[in-house]
C-alpha cells in the first residue's frame, strides 16, 4: 500500500473480475454481538451511572480517540497513506484507532477500500451505496456483512505484514480489557460504563450514522465522472468526525491529509497533522494542490457558478 503511483486509487484492492452489485447480506455475529453488547450496556447502565467525571472522560475520551485513531491514525495515514510520519507514531496512531472499538485495522481497511472502489463503479449493491433506508442501513452497517458473489481480492503490503498490526487485528475486542481496568481503578463502574461501553457505542453508531447521510443528501462540491454513487457534505458533523463530514471533498480528493477544503469547513484531523508536522513528525502532507489532477472530476451543478469548488491553499 502507499507505493501507488496514483494517490487517487484505492491502495488494498485488486478488482480483477470483481463485481461489486451482486452479492447477499447475511448477519455478522462478532460484530453484532459486540456493537449490541455496547449498545444494551449503555441503554440499561449509562443513566443510573451517569456522573459529571464519568461524562467528562466520556467526551474526552471519544474525542481523542476519533481525532487521533479514527481520524489521522486508520482514516489518513493507515488507509491513504496522505503523510508520512515515523513508524512508532504511525502504530501509536493506529493502536488509538482500534480501541475506538470498531474493528481492527485489517477489517477496517478492507472495508473502506470495499466501499471506496464499489461506489466508483456505474453499479454497486445497495449494502455498499448506504441506499436502504435508515433501519435497514443501520441493521445492516453494524450487524451483517456483504459477501459479494465476485469479491475482489485485497493486498495490504506492508502493513499486511507488520507483526503488531496482525496482532491488533486479532485482539481488536481485548484491548479494551486493560482500558477498563484502569478506568474501574480510577472511577469503579460508572467510569467503565461511560469511558468504554458509551465511548464505543457513539464511534460505532456516530460512523454508520454520518457515513449513512454523507451518501444520500446535502451540499457538494464535486461530481465523480462515472461513479454510481456521489459524496455530501454533513457540515453539522464537521467537528465531531474531525472534519470527516466534509466527504464530498473527500471523494473529489480522496489522497488528500485536508479534508475541509474551504473557508469555514473545520477539518481538527488537519490541524493535528499540521502540528506532527511543525513537531517534525510528518512531512511529504498531500493536498489538492499538490495532487495530481483527477481526471474523472467535475464541479457539482450549485458550485460549478460560483468558483466554490476551487481547492483553497493548503498554506
Amino acid at each position: 500500500m502507499h507505493d501507488h503511483a496514483d494517490p487517487h486509487a484505492v491502495n488494498s484492492l485488486v478488482a480483477e473480475d470483481a463485481d461489486a452489485s451482486a452479492g447477499t447480506v447475511r448477519w455478522d455475529p462478532l460484530h453484532s454481538l459486540w456493537n449490541g453488547t455496547m449498545l444494551l450496556a449503555t441503554l440499561a447502565l449509562a443513566l443510573p451511572l451517569l456522573t459529571w467525571g464519568a461524562f467528562l472522560l466520556f467526551l474526552l475520551t471519544t474525542g481523542a480517540g476519533l481525532l487521533l485513531g479514527h481520524s489521522v491514525g486508520f482514516h489518513r495515514r493507515l488507509i491513504h497513506g496522505s503523510f508520512e510520519c515515523p513508524l512508532w507514531l504511525e502504530r501509536t496512531l493506529v493502536w488509538v484507532g482500534t480501541v475506538v472499538g470498531i474493528s481492527g485495522p485489517f477489517w477496517m481497511i478492507r472495508t473502506h477500500d470495499l466501499r471506496d472502489w464499489a461506489q466508483r463503479q456505474p453499479h454497486c449493491h445497495d449494502y455498499l451505496a448506504h441506499r436502504r433506508p435508515m433501519l435497514i442501513d443501520a441493521w445492516w452497517q453494524m450487524h451483517c456483512r456483504l459477501e459479494l458473489a465476485q469479491p475482489p481480492r485485497f493486498d495490504l503490503g506492508r502493513i499486511g505484514r507488520d507483526r503488531f498490526y496482525r496482532f491488533l487485528d486479532r485482539t481488536w475486542m481485548l484491548q479494551q480489557l486493560p482500558i477498563a481496568c484502569l478506568l474501574f481503578a480510577a472511577g469503579g463502574w460508572s467510569w467503565v460504563i461511560w469511558g468504554v461501553c458509551a465511548r464505543i457505542t457513539a464511534s460505532v453508531t456516530g460512523h454508520w450514522f454520518v457515513g449513512h447521510l454523507a451518501h444520500r443528501t446535502g451540499p457538494q462540491s464535486w461530481i465523480v465522472d462515472g461513479a454510481g454513487v456521489q459524496a455530501h457534505d454533513v457540515p453539522w458533523a464537521a467537528i465531531p468526525t474531525m472534519g470527516e463530514a466534509w466527504h464530498n471533498n473527500h471523494h473529489a480528493f480522496p489522497g488528500s491529509a485536508r479534508i475541509g477544503l474551504y473557508p469555514g469547513q473545520s477539518d481538527w484531523g488537519y490541524a493535528f497533522i499540521l502540528l506532527l508536522q511543525h513537531l517534525g513528525l510528518a512531512w511529504s502532507i498531500r493536498t489538492p494542490d499538490t495532487l495530481a489532477v483527477r481526471k474523472a472530476l467535475s464541479p457539482a451543478p450549485q458550485s460549478a457558478s460560483t468558483g466554490a469548488c476551487l481547492p483553497v491553499s493548503a498554506s
